[in-house]
């Protein structure tokens, strides 16, 4: 990515005037600035909060929903009540050609990161190629890669600007703002899985565990490759 790059100013002056601002201001000052946006969401344990904003603030914002064919049951149905509830109109649901590269989809079992960039990276990146940029549901304290993240990124390799409203927001703000606003919970939660993916590489949380630790447990890995470039998490203009 060149070091001129337009964007580059562009994120720096929103990351600066944006830091002590509310969610909502970013979201509003994102979609003036780039008004070409997708919301990606997983429509996971804690993805309603930030589909509640965007819906308040933009009803028919591109909503991109990977299915990845190994989800939960549970999760393709909240997904459908939550866009219902919301009143999202512009979901679209992505889902990868996976009859020559795994058609016994038996791929997690031997390489999860293939089995990710398989059905969630190349399918996302096809999908954001007619977008300019794209909102995020990230926090800082989900994980380790996450710690330094600021509400804007440009992403190396494509120009597209990230959008991370909640990058500040702790579990507990979004549990509140949750319950503030009466927004239905993904039924997994309440049987110990607070983060939730693809059915055969999530298990249940106990109690004092990291709510991250059912992620592909007992590997060298807690994401699942969507925000990395090149197999690494990089970040530009997130000076913050």
């Amino acid at each position: 990515m060149p070091l001129d790059n337009p964007l580059d100013p562009k994120v720096d002056a929103l990351n600066t005037a944006l830091k002590h601002h509310a969610a909502v201001d970013i979201l509003r000052r994102a979609f003036d600035a780039v008004p070409n946006l997708a919301l990606v969401s997983s429509f996971g344990a804690e993805s309603v909060a930030l589909l509640h904003l965007a819906a308040r603030v933009k009803p028919d914002v591109p909503v991109l929903f990977i299915d990845t064919m190994l989800l939960f049951p549970e999760t393709l149905t909240y997904q459908r009540e939550v866009a219902r509830k919301l009143g999202l109109r512009r979901v679209r649901v992505l889902r990868a050609d996976t009859s020559v590269a795994d058609p016994d989809d038996t791929l997690h079992q031997r390489d999860t990161d293939a089995c990710c960039d398989l059905r969630k990276t190349q399918t996302l990146n096809a999908a954001l190629e007619g977008f300019d940029g794209w909102i995020t549901g990230r926090k800082r304290y989900q994980s380790g890669t996450r710690a330094e993240l600021a509400a804007f990124e440009l992403e190396q390799g494509t120009g597209r600007m990230k959008v991370n409203p909640l990058a500040h927001w702790t579990s507990e703000d979004v549990q509140d703002y949750m319950t503030e606003n009466a927004l239905p919970r993904h039924p997994l939660v309440a049987r110990g899985y607070p983060s939730i993916g693809c059915a055969p590489c999530t298990s249940p949380v106990a109690e004092g565990e990291d709510p991250r630790a059912g992620r592909w447990r007992g590997q060298e890995k807690d994401e699942c490759g969507i925000h990395f470039v090149d197999g690494k998490m990089v970040r530009t203009g997130a000076k913050t």
